[in-house]
């Protein structure tokens, strides 16, 4: 049983989740099926994109040279002598005062170096004229551009979003090597736990740290297994943790790491053998938090508090499962904003509040203390007001974690 229990910085306490998240491995996937994994291999170009000098716009393609003399009293005219949409290659090497009707994505035909937009001339049936000059290369989209052959395009270890996809399926990667996806187990303790269709009975409450856990791992692409409720009784509670970890690369309890007569989760790492990297962090909420290793699994301990138990997954659980995957962008984007209201509330402890952003401002989200639901329902963000402070004022620059976001930052910057 773990009795001392000194807090760390969170900072501190990041570190030491991080240093023992290791990779655990590669496989392939089809691009079907490759959205918000990790990947496990570089994107090289396989071709320049574009891969021919083509059209930006609908237009004509013409030699810039013949349009040298064009002015507004002295318009040229070229003669129309071939049609070409996407896709399609014009035979024609063009000469003179000869253009190529053009579609958007369309090489250029032979000889052509510059394309003149429809709403740039004054169109005849075979012909058109028009009143400026066009310089080489002008409205042109040259091959390469973009992307080199063989260049890396997007390093490994980057999050596959549908622009990655795009990449993907421009350079025929129609499978994908990606990160394995760990494994990961949700345990909610406690003997006041109900199932969610379960009826309220007097002095129970509905579990909603599993479920919110859950969704939290699926919004990351991670599906879980669910072990359901532990009762609050030692050994029953140990059979099942021992049994979830040996399931799982990462097991996640809910609850039972406080100090309270039936707080079983310190003597089960105990009994597991598992080596506590902290069982407090000078936070609020979630000062309680406890992590572990047995076996080389990680051991999530949140608080029971629904506030407590989100922001200690995403401070903790959620990094260290993106390293397992082998991402580079482990950590909540972070950025600064302007408090929009008062928050006066003496700080011990770094506190992480629930809070609304909109690009400028930002605001506690409601009713914050550490049991509270509905603030993060209502929440985008987590307020960083440091430990030690005497509260702060409307209008005052604070620190800000950006929660939701498709990719986050490769360093923990508070």
């Amino acid at each position: 049983m773990i009795e001392h229990r000194k807090p760390i910085p969170v900072s501190e306490a990041v570190q030491k989740v991080m240093e023992h998240a290791h990779s655990i491995g590669a496989e392939t996937v089809s691009l079907e099926h490759s959205y918000n994994r990790i990947l496990a291999e570089p994107i090289v170009a396989g071709h320049a994109v574009p891969p021919f000098d083509r059209s930006p716009y609908d237009g004509f393609a013409i030699i810039s040279g013949s349009s040298r003399e064009a002015s507004g009293d002295n318009r040229i005219r070229f003669e129309i002598v071939d049609h070409i949409g996407a896709g399609k290659v014009s035979a024609e090497v063009l000469s003179g005062n000869q253009a190529v009707r053009i579609m958007t994505g369309a090489p250029l035909p032979k000889n052509a170096d510059a394309v003149v937009m429809f709403e740039q001339t004054v169109e005849s049936t075979d012909s058109f004229t028009i009143r400026k000059p066009f310089e080489k290369l002008e409205n042109v989209s040259l091959k390469g551009e973009d992307v080199q052959q063989g260049e890396v395009v997007i390093e490994s270890g980057h999050l596959i979003h549908p622009g990655t996809v795009a990449l993907l399926a421009t350079f025929g990667y129609a499978h994908v090597q990606v990160a394995k996806q760990p494994v990961v187990g949700i345990l909610s303790t406690g003997t006041e736990l109900l199932d969610v269709s379960e009826p309220l009975a007097p002095g129970k409450i509905r579990n909603s740290n599993g479920p919110m856990i859950a969704a939290q791992l699926a919004r990351m692409g991670l599906g879980c297994k669910m072990y359901g409720l532990s009762m609050d009784d030692l050994d029953q509670s140990f059979t099942i943790v021992k049994k979830a970890a040996a399931e799982t690369d990462c097991l996640i309890t809910t609850g039972g790491v406080s100090v309270g007569d039936f707080d079983f989760l310190p003597a089960i790492y105990e009994r597991l053998g598992a080596e506590v990297l902290f069982n407090k962090v000078a936070m609020r909420p979630g000062s309680v938090t406890t992590v572990a290793v047995a076996d080389g699994k990680y051991l999530f301990g949140l608080s029971g508090n629904p506030s407590a138990c989100f922001t200690g997954f995403e401070l903790f659980v959620r990094p260290a499962l993106l390293k397992m995957r082998g991402a580079e962008k482990r950590y909540l984007p972070h950025t600064k904003a302007i408090l929009a209201e008062d928050f006066t509330k003496a700080n011990p402890f770094t506190r992480f509040i629930r809070a609304v952003y909109d690009g400028e401002f930002i605001k506690p989200a409601g009713f914050n203390k550490s049991n509270a639901v509905a603030s993060i329902a209502k929440g985008n963000a987590l307020i960083v007001l440091p430990g030690g402070t005497r509260g702060f004022e409307k209008g005052d620059i604070v620190d800000v974690l950006l929660l939701g976001m498709e990719e986050g930052s490769a360093l923990w910057k508070l």
